[in-house]
């Protein structure tokens, strides 16, 4: 009874039993409609959310957040990374060169970065050591040639722990050309997989025979790489780090090398989530086509409530409380079983595969064989105040029809 004559009226209207029950049909559909397509949206988006974690963990846990060079090789490294642990930021600082180059086994090659860590450090900055499928990351010891291949290289070569394969660097030189390549014999000492991209473009040598491909004196290294507590802070960090250097120092960092990959990766979530929210956005508008059919059905009653005293901006908000509360509703329902189901859709698959006895996620053909997802509340907001916006935008033009009602429209309808 304390409640304003719109919002008591509005509600009254949502609960009533009508008539006409094709209109609660329609206006049943609308809210089942409106909760399938916030349902869907978070569930998509948190699945997309885990995806780009997994990728992000693993690729930008493998790649160097930042390196520091200079324009000459470093004869004293300690002392850059020492430099660059003063930096809060900054979780770690190891020696680090970068090849390019091939490996060739057989007659069959392939082009490959080549990485030259120390494999004491390199748990410092990188996962490498969780994702070993074969051998140890500590055989690589200076001065017996020894590699870690990615799992891809190693299934395409048909190569085991204990095979030799070749590598191949071009060389400067003074030979016609420029160019000569240099080729040295590397034992298999290890297998990597992180499921991406980098199982076939990426292999791991010890930072000292680095050292000898590059013709660099005994102690010198190439950069430091260094890995951050927030990786998105990398270009600002490095920049600072090389200031506190002094002159003929630079960084490098992964916005280079892997930011065009992560930019797809959220401009694609940005355009499935439009293209989720125009299933909203049908459901929505469906309250258009409900609110105009109450509209029809209720214009006597509208007329009386003009007659005794009520204005057009009352009958307006009496439709768009019924409509808005549809919408809310609808939001309510779609939000509950959308964070439910984004928090158990791991298990609820991996159950469903051992159901099956069938994998749906096969780590041969996906880089993660279970399906990851991760919410998160800004997401939950945005599609929620969506929903809730289209939602109160479709209840504009049918209340403003149902205001346009005169009062003397009550005898025609007697």
């Amino acid at each position: 009874m304390f409640r304003p004559l719109p919002i008591f009226i509005g509600t009254r209207y949502t609960r009533a039993k009508r008539r006409n029950h094709y209109i609660s049909f329609i206006s049943l559909t609308s809210m089942i409609g409106l909760a399938l397509g916030v349902l869907a949206m978070i569930v998509v988006l948190s699945v997309m959310n885990g995806f780009q974690k997994e990728m992000r963990s693993r690729i930008l846990g493998m790649v160097s957040h930042a390196t520091l060079s200079a324009d000459q090789p470093l004869d004293d490294w300690r002392r850059v990374a020492d430099a660059a642990m003063k930096h809060p930021e900054v979780v770690g600082a190891v020696p680090f060169a970068e090849l390019e180059g091939m490996l060739s086994f057989k007659g069959l090659m392939q082009p490959v970065q080549i990485n030259g860590i120390d494999p004491r450090e390199e748990t410092k900055v990188s996962i490498i050591g969780k994702h070993m499928v074969q051998g140890d990351l500590d055989a690589l010891k200076p001065g017996e040639s020894g590699i870690v291949i990615g799992e891809i290289t190693a299934r395409r070569f048909r190569l085991n722990v204990g095979d030799k394969l070749t590598l191949i660097v071009p060389e400067v030189s003074s030979a016609p050309g420029g160019i000569t390549p240099r080729m040295q014999r590397f034992n298999v000492v290890g297998v990597f997989k992180v499921g991406a991209e980098l199982d076939s473009t990426l292999a791991l040598i010890n930072v000292a025979d680095a050292s000898v491909i590059q013709r660099l004196p005994e102690g010198q290294v190439q950069s430091v790489r260094i890995a951050l507590k927030d990786l998105f802070l990398a270009p600002e960090v490095s920049k600072q780090i090389v200031a506190e250097l002094g002159q003929g120092y630079r960084a490098d960092d992964w916005t280079h090398t892997q930011g065009s990959l992560f930019s797809a990766m959220k401009m694609e979530k940005t355009m499935i989530g439009l293209l989720l929210l125009l299933i909203v956005a049908v459901a929505a508008f469906n309250i258009i086509a409900t609110l105009i059919m109450v509209v029809a059905d209720k214009r006597a009653d509208i007329a009386i409530l003009r007659t005794l005293g009520a204005t057009p901006r009352q009958i307006m908000a009496v439709f768009m409380v019924q409509g808005s509360v549809i919408g809310f509703v609808g939001t309510l329902i779609g939000t509950v079983l959308g964070i439910i189901t984004a928090l158990n859709v791991s298990q609820w698959i991996a159950a469903l595969e051992r159901a099956s006895g069938r994998q749906i996620f096969s780590s041969d053909v996906y880089f993660v064989s279970y399906l990851p997802s991760e919410l998160q509340v800004s997401d939950v907001v945005l599609i929620c105040s969506a929903a809730l916006v289209l939602s109160f935008l479709a209840t504009i033009y049918p209340a403003w029809r149902a205001a346009q009602t005169q009062p003397a429209e009550a005898l025609r309808y007697e």
